[in-house]
């Protein structure tokens, strides 16, 4: 595996550590949406590798080795040595916004022999990221693995925009799938947040917009909890996620709130919240983030054969805001875990996809830090 990075700040080009000539890479681009929409920016990279399959990413913080920037674009370039990648994508407008077709349309996209692992970067403000995740589940092998996130906007949530071979643009969703017998991949999440007050019942809910807790407006109790940063939702929001518990028996799943529906007083959740679902207030600290990067690296080392050569790392907007001048402590826990030798690109992000820990099946996770490690 071939591996070169860059790095492109503001009206300035990419500024490479080292050089390589590459063959048919793949490289990933992650950055801050300004950056993204510009027209050149495709150009720019087609440039830089022009047999390159190229995927785009809008972020809410760039990674980049133990580093996490901000209004920049970082680029990975990536050959593999022994194995193929396939990208795929399709956008929510050509599914009638139905994202669960989406998942199956693009799953089946992809010819099943050797094929190890499927990796999203997915269009973040609009799409309901448990729903695209239900429908690839639906039609995908149970020993093909699944990682991933939704693109980030900062804490505007404005717009987030990717694409596949071409300028970035919303409501994209890339499928990157990787093949060879000489792969080892391994990915894993873990949070850091613990529930507070309450458990309150999910009464009246659509998909992943919530209605009602208790027979109330759900919102209305959440500007009480939230007092005056209610004045600052959403972005207050990501700093008290909700603890979701579909089942006695489930593991619970963190939902951060992405807008807020003042007509219908309701809230956009990042995932689905179904009705007579166990929902919590939850919090965290520093500390506990930063712990809880250390323990997804852990996870995600398990079992490994080789150490690896290339990890992506996503994690949430909402870690970030709370970690605030301290936010690269949680990569560099990840990198005193996985090891030196390990190339590590990512992004800051509005979800993040990967299966719970000694389970298959993937899920949508928000507020944790989520690894997939490669090597061949």
């Amino acid at each position: 595996m071939k591996i070169i990075q860059g790095i492109k700040k503001t009206k300035e080009s990419f500024v490479f550590k080292d050089s390589a000539q590459l063959k048919e890479p793949l490289v990933l681009v992650f950055g801050n949406r300004y950056m993204l929409e510009s027209d050149d920016i495709y150009a720019e990279v087609k440039d830089l590798f022009p047999d390159g399959h190229i995927v785009f990413g809008t972020a809410s913080g760039e990674i980049i080795d133990d580093k996490v920037l901000n209004d920049s674009v970082v680029l990975t370039a990536i050959e593999f040595e022994k194995s193929t990648i396939m990208v795929k994508r399709s956008n929510v407008k050509d599914h009638d916004n139905n994202e669960i077709n989406l998942g199956e349309s693009l799953m089946t996209e992809f010819p099943k022999e050797n094929l190890r692992h499927l990796f999203l970067i997915s269009e973040g403000s609009t799409v309901n990221g448990s729903a695209l995740i239900n429908g690839i589940e639906k039609v995908k092998d149970k020993n093909v693995k699944l990682s991933g996130g939704l693109c980030g906007d900062d804490d505007r949530f404005e717009r987030t925009l990717a694409s596949y071979n071409e300028n970035p643009k919303e409501g994209e969703i890339v499928a990157i799938g990787f093949y060879g017998e000489t792969l080892e991949i391994t990915s894993a999440n873990f949070g850091g947040w613990t529930a507070f007050g309450p458990e309150r019942i999910v009464t009246k809910s659509k998909g992943n917009v919530l209605f009602e807790l208790d027979g109330k407006p759900a919102l209305d109790l959440y500007k009480t909890y939230l007092g005056e940063k209610a004045k600052e939702l959403p972005k207050s929001a990501l700093l008290y996620p909700l603890s979701v518990k579909s089942t006695e028996e489930s593991e619970p799943l963190v939902r951060t709130i992405l807008n807020i529906d003042h007509e219908d007083n309701a809230m956009i959740l990042a995932g689905d919240v179904p009705e007579g679902a166990r929902v919590q207030l939850m919090m965290s600290s520093v500390d506990d983030i930063v712990h809880g990067a250390y323990r997804a690296a852990e996870y995600a080392m398990r079992g490994r054969k080789k150490n690896p050569d290339l990890a992506l790392l996503i994690s949430c907007i909402g870690r970030k805001l709370v970690m605030d001048q301290r936010t690269e402590e949680e990569i560099e826990e990840v990198k005193s875990v996985i090891g030196e030798q390990a190339f590590i690109s990512g992004f800051y992000s509005y979800g993040e996809m990967a299966p719970f820990n000694n389970q298959n099946e993937c899920k949508l996770h928000n507020q944790t830090m989520t690894l997939t490690l490669f090597s061949e």
